[in-house]
């Protein structure tokens, strides 16, 4: 028989032989006993068939005690006495008793809530959980778990209370710990984001865009809860977001886009009757530029006329002033442009004005002087 054949079988007669498993807290002094034998004989102790043990002592029952062992100090114990006999064998698994859950609860309707838990402690060891709810004045109901993904749902609330408590109850080997929530469902409600939303231009229109979407899947579409919903846009390089609200429609108009940009646009919701409720996520960002009014021209056209010879006769596309995107920005430009003019011309002439009355003053005055310089060489001496 080989050796590998042999420490094989070894270790199947030893799993057949292991009594069970004991667990013991990490950090703190572990003791395994050799069995329920009373009788004081020498024994040795393996972990996993080797003698090499964590740090320990053996009293003199032939009691294991594992002095504050790690992780590594998990594994299939033996005890032999000096014969080599096999006497005892348990596995030990090593963690810490269950702490405080984190929890969480995503209220999505007024229909449902979905409580979502984390361990504050990180035990090492598998647990078990039980929830329930319940409502002040009320008996408990279980929270249906799903331990797996680690959280509970509750359907058909009785939204009208204020007040709701969840009590989840995480259980291991080394203890049980109960964690205990109070919820306000009024101000936990938040619609998940609307679904389907789009952005399309509207034809004709270079400073139009049309926004569509649909109601979140797990809110309820009849009349008995409304949803208020709120759209925001921009041109893209922007930091000012523009806004309008939609209350329970599902397509909005914007009538002041930037023509020629692109603009960023999402929409978000909120129960239309609970102020105290909160927004949803927005919704994907998308990116859409309005209509623009493109000339329909031939690229032979862009050819100097010396090196073409046109066998059809001339025609011209006018394009309507008010689809034209930038017939308002020129207009604007030529208004400026007059109103400038107007005024240079303007102090221009004031100034002329001004210049020709004081010299007019000025011919009067000398005119004046000599006339009296006249008068007095006329006159006898």
């Amino acid at each position: 028989m080989t050796c590998k054949s042999y420490e094989a079988q070894k270790g199947l007669a030893f799993a057949e032989n292991v009594s069970g498993v004991q667990f013991g807290r990490l950090d703190s002094n572990v003791t395994l006993a050799c069995g329920k034998a009373k009788i004081r004989i020498p024994v040795v102790w393996h972990l996993n068939h080797s003698s090499a043990l964590p740090w320990h002592k053996v009293t003199l029952n032939g009691t294991l005690i594992l002095l504050h062992p790690n992780l590594s100090a998990q594994g299939n114990y033996s005890c032999y006495d000096n014969r080599g006999n096999l006497l005892h064998s348990v596995k030990l698994r090593l963690g810490y008793p269950p702490g405080q859950l984190n929890v969480s609860c995503q209220v999505p309707n007024h229909m449902r809530v979905r409580c979502s838990w984390v361990e504050s402690v990180k035990t090492f060891l598998p647990a078990t959980y039980n929830a329930s709810w319940s409502v002040k004045g009320q008996d408990g109901r279980p929270c249906v778990l799903d331990v797996a993904r680690k959280h509970c749902d509750v359907d058909d609330l009785a939204f009208w209370q204020t007040t709701h408590t969840l009590r989840i109850t995480e259980t291991n080997a080394l203890g049980s710990e109960t964690t205990e929530k109070w919820l306000n469902l009024h101000t936990l409600l938040k619609p998940n984001p609307p679904e389907s939303v789009s952005v399309n231009k509207i034809e004709g229109f270079p400073k139009r865009l049309n926004v569509s979407w649909r109601f979140p899947s797990s809110w309820p579409t009849h009349n008995a809860f409304p949803l208020l919903f709120h759209i925001r846009y921009r041109p893209q390089g922007s930091v000012y977001w523009s806004e309008v609200y939609s209350e329970d429609i599902t397509t909005v108009v914007i009538y002041d886009a930037l023509a020629g940009h692109l603009h960023q646009v999402q929409v978000r919701a909120r129960d239309g009757i609970n102020s105290d409720s909160q927004w949803s996520e927005w919704s994907r960002l998308l990116l859409v530029q309005p209509w623009q009014a493109y000339p329909t021209t031939d690229p032979a056209e862009d050819i100097p006329d010396f090196f073409t010879f046109s066998t059809k006769p001339e025609t011209t596309t006018a394009i309507p002033p008010d689809n034209d995107p930038n017939v308002e920005d020129n207009m604007g430009l030529v208004i400026l442009l007059v109103l400038f003019s107007v005024v240079i011309l303007t102090t221009i002439l004031s100034l002329i004005f001004v210049v020709w009355v004081k010299q007019r003053r000025h011919d009067q005055v000398t005119k004046q002087e000599l006339k009296s310089m006249v008068k007095m060489k006329s006159m006898p001496i």
